[in-house]
C-alpha cells in the first residue's frame, strides 16, 4: 500500500469528533507506552499509580486512562475479552499512530509504540503453579484470524526445523499460529525474573480451554496434547484469549509488545487462587512501577 493511498471512509471509520471509531481516542492523546488489560475495572487498577492522569475515556468496553508516570506519558487501555477485540484494538491504536486521520493517508514516519499486556491465565503444566507470574515468550493462537491476515510472516521469527517438529505433534485438525514477543521488551523486563512461557490464546473460555459445563466438547483430549508439543526448549504454559494476536499483529505493524500473566489456575492439579483479585493487583504493581 502507497504512503499516498487514500483509506476510505468505510475501511477507516473516525468520529465526528476526530476519534477512533471504537476506542474514542484521538490522536493526539496517544502516548508510546501503554498497558493493556482485558477486563475494564482493571483500568483503575493501573492508571491509579500514574502521577496525574489527564484524560479518562469510556465507549463500550474500551476504557483508556491517559496520564504522566515519571516525567513519561503513558496510557492504560481496556481491550475486553478474545481475539476479535485484540484485532479492533491493534488496527485503531496503529491507525491513530500512523495515520492521518484529516487526508486518510499513511503516514511517511512511522510510530512504534510499546504495549505491555497484564492479565490472568492457567497453567497447563504441574509445575507451573498457582499464584505464580509468568511472561509470554512467544505464543499459538487457535482462532480464524490467520484465515484473514497473513500471520505466517511471523513464522520468520522462529526456527523452522522447531516448527515443522511442533506442527507435527499439535493436534490434528486444529488451526493455528505462532507469534512471539518483543526481544527487547522481554530483556527489559528480565530482572522480575518471571516463569517464561509459551502461552495458549483461545477463541473461547470454556470448550476452547478445555472446560465442559452442559454441552460437550468435541476435541477431546486435545489440552493433554497441547501440553506434550514443543517448540525448541518452549513447552505450552498457560491458557488465555489474547496474547497471540497482541504478538500478531504487534509483529506484522512494527510494535514492541509482551504479555504477563497472573496464573490463577493450575488445570492439571485442579486448582485455584485463594486470593486472585490481590494477584491480579500484586502484578499491576510490579509491572507499572518497574523501573526501565
Amino acid at each position: 500500500m502507497n504512503s499516498n493511498h487514500i483509506i476510505s471512509s468505510t475501511d477507516l471509520i473516525i468520529n465526528s469528533n476526530g476519534t477512533a471509531y471504537h476506542l474514542a481516542i484521538h490522536p493526539d492523546q496517544l502516548p508510546n507506552r501503554i498497558f493493556m488489560v482485558g477486563d475494564p475495572e482493571r483500568v483503575p487498577m493501573v492508571s491509579q499509580y500514574f502521577d496525574k492522569i489527564t484524560d479518562k475515556i469510556h465507549k463500550r468496553e474500551f476504557v483508556s486512562h491517559f496520564g504522566e508516570k515519571n516525567g513519561e506519558r503513558i496510557g492504560v487501555i481496556s481491550s475486553g475479552i478474545g481475539p476479535d477485540n485484540v484485532e479492533i484494538v491493534m488496527t485503531e491504536l496503529d491507525a491513530l499512530a500512523n495515520i492521518n486521520f484529516k487526508t486518510r493517508e499513511i503516514k511517511s514516519h512511522k510510530r512504534k509504540l510499546q504495549l505491555i499486556r497484564i492479565g490472568t491465565s492457567g497453567s497447563i503444566q504441574e509445575d507451573i503453579p498457582v499464584d505464580s507470574f509468568l511472561v509470554s515468550k512467544a505464543a499459538i493462537g487457535i482462532d480464524n484470524l490467520s484465515d484473514f491476515y497473513d500471520f505466517d510472516e511471523n513464522l520468520k521469527d522462529f526456527n523452522s526445523d522447531e516448527v515443522e517438529v511442533f506442527k507435527q505433534n499439535f493436534p490434528k485438525n486444529t488451526s493455528f499460529y505462532l507469534s512471539k514477543s518483543s526481544d527487547e521488551l522481554v530483556k527489559k523486563y528480565k530482572n522480575l525474573n518471571f516463569i517464561e512461557g509459551l502461552t495458549v490464546s483461545t477463541p473461547g473460555f470454556y470448550a476452547p480451554q478445555g472446560r465442559e459445563i452442559r454441552l460437550k466438547n468435541n476435541k477431546k483430549n486435545y489440552l493433554e496434547q497441547i501440553r506434550n508439543c514443543r517448540l525448541g526448549q518452549l513447552k505450552p504454559s498457560n491458557l488465555e484469549m489474547e496474547t497471540a494476536a497482541y504478538y500478531a499483529f504487534g509483529k506484522l505493524l512494527g510494535h514492541k509488545v509482551l504479555s504477563f500473566n497472573a496464573i490463577l489456575a493450575n488445570r492439571v492439579t485442579k486448582e485455584f487462587s485463594k486470593k486472585p483479585d490481590f494477584q491480579i493487583e500484586r502484578l499491576i504493581e510490579l509491572v507499572i512501577n518497574y523501573e526501565l
